[in-house]
C-alpha cells in the first residue's frame, strides 16, 4: 500500500517552484538548503506527531486537529499561499506562519528550539530561516495528513500506521534517525554532544540529500 501522507508531500517538495517560492518567502536561500531542512522538518513531524497520538489522550488530540482544522483544503491553493500570489498576498503568508507557530507549541513545546537547531547544523540553512521555514510548512504537513486520512477513511490506528510508514521508508536515513533520538532526549538542541560523538563531521554533508 503506497503512503499517501508522503507521497502528498513528495509532489510539493519535489517541485523546485515550490521550493523556490518558499526560499523566497524566508528571505532568500539555497535552493538545497531549503529542500533538505523541509525534509528534516518532515521527518521532525512524523517523529513529534507519532510519539504525541501514543497516548490516549494525544490520540484523541490529533483526531480533534485534523477533523476541525486540517482537512487538507490547504493544499487546494499551496502553491499562490506560498508564493504569496493569491489575493491578500503577503497577509496569507503571514497568517500561514502564524497558523504554524501554534502547530509547532501545541506538538513539540518546548523542544522546538533545540528541533530547529539540529535541522539548521544539518542541513546549512540558518537557524532563523529554518523556523520561519518550520512555520510554514506546519499547516501544510498537517494538511496533508488530514487529506490522507480522509482519503484512506483511517482512524487513529491507520494514521499511526502510515506515520511508522513514513519512518520505515526513511529506515537508514541518518537524519530520519537523529531526529528519533533527539526527540528522546532532553531537547536543549545541543545534538552534537548528545548524538554524535565518535561521529565525523563528514556525515554531515549531504545528510538530508540535495534535489531528488
Amino acid at each position: 500500500m503506497s503512503n499517501v501522507f508522503m507521497n502528498i508531500l513528495e509532489q510539493h517538495l519535489g517541485d523546485d517552484n515550490f521550493i523556490d517560492n518558499l526560499s523566497n518567502q524566508i528571505g532568500g536561500a539555497d535552493r538545497d538548503q531549503t529542500r533538505s531542512a523541509a525534509n528534516g522538518i518532515v521527518a521532525a513531524f512524523s517523529n513529534v506527531i507519532s510519539k504525541n497520538a501514543a497516548s490516549e489522550q494525544g490520540a484523541s488530540g490529533l483526531l480533534g486537529m485534523l477533523d476541525t482544522d486540517h482537512d487538507g483544503s490547504i493544499l487546494d491553493n499551496v502553491m499562490e499561499l506560498v508564493g504569496g500570489a493569491a489575493s491578500g498576498g503577503a497577509q496569507q503568508n503571514s497568517g500561514l506562519a502564524q497558523n504554524g507557530a501554534g502547530i509547532i507549541n501545541m506538538l513539540m513545546g518546548d523542544k522546538q528550539g533545540g528541533i530547529i537547531n539540529m535541522i539548521s547544523q544539518m542541513s546549512g540553512l540558518e537557524s532563523g530561516k529554518t523556523g520561519n521555514l518550520m512555520a510554514m510548512l506546519a499547516p501544510i504537513i498537517m494538511g496533508a495528513l488530514g487529506k490522507s486520512k480522509q482519503q484512506g477513511g483511517l482512524d487513529i490506528g491507520g494514521i499511526m500506521n502510515m506515520l511508522q510508514g513514513t519512518q520505515q521508508q526513511a529506515s537508514g536515513n541518518p537524519a530520519m534517525d537523529l531526529i528519533g533520538k533527539f526527540l528522546d532526549k532532553d531537547g536543549d538542541g545541543d545534538f552534537k554532544d548528545d548524538l554524535l560523538s565518535g561521529i565525523g563531521g563528514n556525515l554531515l554533508s549531504g545528510l538530508f540529500g540535495g534535489k531528488k
